[in-house]
Formats: structure tokens, C-alpha cells, sequence
């Protein structure tokens, strides 16, 4: 599929560099809030998952969207997608992963890079409640490649649940970001920064469950090896980070995914080093893979100073309003 070579991502020259694409675009370019209507759906297993909804007109497509790590409704990324689906008047939802919607949630688990029944279970959802309109699915970091995951697990039964998909930024090699994200700059910055929520939430947990987790050492842990060692592997049943990385990774699958899916990569992403990025011939013929050089992490600010980040959802856009042909 092409597109437009206006729609091909610059990076403005003011805004040079992935660190400051990246830091600049979520701390100080402004989008503004949106009003959620907050739904919570009771799992079997005791726990639940929120979602955050934008209501559009009836019979419209739903735009449903899974965050990043410690993302949420009220993130940058997801903000600005909801207020174009709004201004189209579809339906958009934020996909809540557990214990990311404000509210820990209730179990011994949290959530993961792959974590595919889940991914399944939102998807199930909100095809319920918009059967017989197309249901569109944007994953973002790790629920990016959370839904990649189920993409190329599902292959063609996915059509059942999703008409088009996009993977925005995703770490597809999670070994590979594991490690980037671990050393020097990314450690001191990104790591550190994601660390403190992250290792809150499994203090709580430690608190709240006796006996499953070390409270000692992920209060000292200060790399993604060592928390995803301690509190992901040791919660979703993987034997340490490395075995997590290696399992969850969504780059293996890209080649089984059957539905019309965009995989946009920045080149410069301080998350994810170009040379895991895959080639054409590592993917499926309805993968689109786009890696400017360009955007940092779920960043692609344009425009003159202050700029906006409407590039991205506009893709995104384009792509769903993409007929097959």
C-alpha cells in the first residue's frame, strides 16, 4: 500500500534528534483533555478491565486502542487519536490494560507485553458492542506489540474481531529494547522514569499478596532486566526477563498476520535500535512497514513551534479509511 508523499513523516527542523523528538513531544506539546465515559467489564477470574470511551454516532467504526507501558486514556498519543475519532464521529475506546486505568487491579498478575487473552478479551468486547460496524485496533509500545502478538497468532480468524490494525512504535525485539532501554542515557532517563510506577505497584502487590513477590529487591532494582526478573516473569509465568523478551516478542509473528495492519517504526526511537527493525521479507504481504528516519518514540511532532502531534493519528486515519483493492 502507498500513501501520499505528504503524508511521509519530517521531522521539523527545529526538533532535531529521537531523545528530544521524544521528550519534548510528551512533556510540553499540548493536547488537550478529552471526557471519557469509564466502563468497567467483571473478568471470570475475579479481576476487570476499564475501558474509557469516546461515543460517536450510531453504526459508526470503533477506533479501540491499547496504551504503552504505564500508559493510559489520559496519555499524549491517546488524547490526540480519541479527538479525531471524535471529530470523524466514531466511536474511540482506550483499551485499559490491569491495574493501568488508575484502580489496581485485584489479582496476583498485572499486565505484559504479550499478554494475548487479554488483548482478545477488549477485543471481544468491543466488538459486542459495535457488531455490525468495523472495529478499527491501534497498539502503542508495549500494546503494540501486545497486539501484534495476537495478529500473527490469530492469522486469519482475526477478521472475525478487527477489519484493519496499526502497531505505533512498538518494541517488536523485546530483547533488543530490553537492552537499549538498560544502558546509559535510556537507563538514567526512560528506565528510571517508567521504574517508579512500575515498582510501586508491585510494592502494593508484594503488600497485598504475602509470599509471591520480593519486596527487598525490586525496591532496589534500577534496570528493565531486573524488575521484568523479579515481578513480570515471576507474576506471568516466565523464568526470568531473558525467557520473557524472548517469548513475548512480536518480530517472529509479523509474518502470519492476515489482516491489513501499518507497523510504523521510527528510526531514531531511543526504545528500539534500527537493526532489530524487520525488512520486507520478514513480514506478511498485509504488513506495511513504515520506518522514517525520523519520530522517536510514539513522538512524530510536526508543524512550526510549539508544534502538534496530529501527523500520527491522521496516518492512522488514512490507513483505516484505506479500501481493499
Amino acid at each position: 500500500m502507498s500513501f501520499p508523499e505528504n503524508m511521509a513523516y519530517r521531522a521539523p527542523v527545529w526538533l532535531p534528534g529521537g531523545h528530544l523528538q521524544t521528550i519534548y513531544s510528551s512533556l510540553f506539546i499540548h493536547v488537550p483533555p478529552i471526557v471519557y465515559r469509564r466502563e468497567r467489564l467483571e473478568l471470570p477470574d475475579g479481576d476487570f478491565l476499564d475501558f474509557d470511551w469516546v461515543d460517536g454516532q450510531a453504526g459508526a467504526p470503533a477506533v479501540v486502542l491499547f496504551h504503552g507501558l504505564e500508559g493510559s486514556a489520559d496519555s499524549h498519543y491517546a488524547r490526540d487519536l480519541m479527538a479525531h475519532a471524535r471529530t470523524r464521529g466514531w466511536h474511540g475506546v482506550v483499551a485499559h490494560f490491569r491495574g493501568c486505568s488508575g484502580v489496581d487491579n485485584r489479582l496476583p498478575r498485572a499486565y505484559f507485553a504479550g499478554d494475548s487473552k487479554d488483548i482478545e478479551r477488549m477485543l471481544r468486547h468491543v466488538k459486542s458492542l459495535h457488531a455490525h460496524a468495523p472495529v478499527y485496533a491501534v497498539g502503542v509500545s508495549l500494546g503494540g506489540n501486545a497486539l501484534l502478538k495476537w495478529l500473527g497468532e490469530q492469522g486469519e480468524a482475526a477478521r472475525t474481531l478487527v477489519e484493519r490494525a496499526a502497531g505505533v512504535s512498538a518494541p517488536l525485539d523485546l530483547t533488543a529494547a530490553g537492552r537499549t532501554l538498560d544502558r546509559g542515557f535510556n537507563r538514567r532517563v526512560y528506565t528510571a522514569r517508567f521504574l517508579v510506577t512500575l515498582k510501586q505497584k508491585a510494592l502494593r502487590k508484594a503488600a497485598g499478596f504475602p509470599g509471591v513477590l520480593d519486596a527487598k529487591a525490586i525496591a532496589a532494582a534500577t534496570t528493565f532486566r531486573a524488575f521484568d526478573t523479579l515481578v513480570t516473569a515471576r507474576l506471568h509465568g516466565f523464568r526470568d526477563a531473558d525467557d520473557y523478551w524472548l517469548k513475548v516478542s512480536s518480530k517472529p509473528l509479523l509474518h502470519a498476520i492476515a489482516i491489513p495492519t501499518l507497523v510504523i517504526n521510527a528510526r531514531n526511537d531511543p526504545f528500539l535500535p534500527a537493526r532489530a527493525l524487520p525488512s520486507p521479507d520478514e513480514v506478511s504481504p498485509a504488513v506495511t512497514l513504515e520506518q522514517p528516519a525520523t519520530g522517536g518514540h510514539v513522538a512524530f511532532p510536526s508543524g512550526p513551534f510549539p508544534g502538534n502531534l496530529d501527523w500520527l493519528p491522521r496516518r492512522l486515519m488514512q490507513h483505516f479509511d484505506t479500501q481493499p483493492g
